[in-house]
Order: C-alpha cells, then structure tokens, then sequence
C-alpha cells in the first residue's frame, strides 16, 4: 500500500507521539519531567568511549597535588550522589587555557587546570565537581540526545508536511522550524539543565561535608572570570547557559535546603 503525502506526515507524528509518550521520566531530587529516549546501558557506553579517546588525546596533569584532591572532592561527592551504576573515575587535564569542567555518563569526571585558578580551593573545586557530577545523575546527556532526535524526527515530520508548497515556501518552513526548534526547544531546555545541576550540585556539596554557600562566591569569580575573557552572551535565549545573575539568583532562592544539610554533617 503506497501512502499519500498527507497520510506520511500524519503516520511519522503518530511514531513521534509514541517516542515521546514512551521516553518520560523525571529527574531525581526535583522531579522535572524530561525526555530519555536512550538506554542507560547505551549512554554508559557513549560515555566510556569518549572518555577514553579524551585520556589518550590530552595530556593528563603532572601535579600530584592537584590530582590528589580532584580525586579526594570527587570520592567525597561520589559517596553521596545517587548514581548507583556509576564506575566513578575523576581525571585532572593539562589544559592551562581553558577554564571547564565535564561529566561523561557512566561517572566519568574531567577537571581542566586552567580551571583551578578560578576555584581558589577545595570548597571552590567541590562545586564543579558538584555540578558535573549533578549532570550525570540527572541523566541530562541522553536528555540532550533524545532532543535532539526528536527535533530531527519532527523536521522530517514538517519537510513531508511541507512538500505540497513551492520550493520557495518549502525552504521557508523548514528555515523557521530549525530556528524554531533551536531557540524555542534545546536551549531553554540547556539552561533548565544547568540551572537543575547547580541546584543538585549544592546539595550534593552539603551531604559531602562542603558549606553549599561556597558555590556562591564561585560562581562569582567564574562570572567576573568570563567577563575578563570576553566570553559569553548577554541575550539570554540565545545562550546554552543562563546569565550569571540568573544562575546567581536561582542558587540564594535554592540555598536553604542546601545549608540545612549541611548544618546536619556538621553536627554529627
């Protein structure tokens, strides 16, 4: 049976609905619901491979000092994040330039040196580490994949649709339905995830025994750090990550569950 241009479209949205209705979740802590359209065992694996191509391709730092306590922050966070599938491994790069930080899923930490400038010390490394761990316990890199693959099933979904119109209007509709898909779907979703694992990431902190407010003057440094460089956006929709007064804002309005937690380590 040949199908009419009318009648694809209408079969691949069906297909899409089904996709979408069967990759639900939520994430833990917050109870955000999102989209996982990939296995945990596959994204495991995504993330094992890349991890291991990074060791290979970048040098690893020499200061046994400064590997030292990458590794004593992140088995302290390690210990209290909910990911219990996890093989944790935490791997300080030589990159002197480049101020970031990363989790791969599967519990793979990367911290680059030119970072640590900006941590000033180990509360200040906590939070990174907090955060990038925060990322893979929410499970945000398959949300990120699933997006992704929902935006592309959608844009054949509107490229059948658009078939009946002249190439003109064809090219037309497709244009607005990639910037619409960018700046009305992935990067709100990428500030909702940045902000959700600053928010996890203080948490995780307080229950590692690291006062949450920390995160605070961080964060500070990191923002006078990029304005410094020149780095970043100030129109915030068309930004992966939320201004720092956002961000900011969002963390003082979050900190007191965050602090009480703390206050609990301490009293132990």
């Amino acid at each position: 049976m040949r199908l009419s241009r009318f009648q694809k479209p209408v079969l691949t949205g069906l297909a899409l609905a089904s996709l979408v209705l069967g990759g639900c979740t939520s994430v833990p802590e917050t109870g955000r619901s999102q989209l996982r359209l990939i296995s945990e065992t596959q994204e495991v694996q995504l993330g094992l491979s890349e991890f291991n191509k990074l060791k290979e391709s970048t040098p690893i730092a020499r200061d046994r000092q400064q590997r030292r306590m990458l590794e004593r922050v992140g088995t302290r966070i390690a210990a209290v994040a909910p990911l219990s599938d996890a093989r944790w491994e935490f791997v300080m790069f030589d990159k002197p330039d480049e101020a970031n930080a990363f989790c791969l899923p599967g519990g793979k930490v990367g911290v680059y040196t030119g970072i640590l400038p900006v941590t000033v010390n180990e509360a200040g490394l906590a939070t990174v580490v907090a955060h990038e761990v925060a990322h893979a316990v929410a499970r945000h890199g398959a949300e990120r994949v699933s997006q992704q693959l929902l935006v592309q099933v959608g844009g054949q979904v509107v490229d059948l649709a658009a078939g009946a119109y002249s190439p003109e209007w064809r090219g037309a509709i497709l244009g607005a339905y990639g910037i619409g898909s960018q700046v009305g779907v992935l990067l709100p979703y990428s500030r909702t995830q940045e902000l959700e694992a600053d928010y996890l990431g203080l948490l995780y902190m307080a229950r590692a025994g690291y006062d949450p407010r920390e995160a605070l003057a961080f964060w500070k440094r990191f923002g006078a750090y990029q304005k410094e460089k020149g780095s970043g956006t100030r129109l915030e929709f068309l930004s992966t990550h939320p201004l720092d007064e956002t961000r900011l804002r969002a963390l003082e309005e979050r900190m007191g569950r965050a602090v009480a937690e703390y206050e609990q380590t301490q009293g132990r």
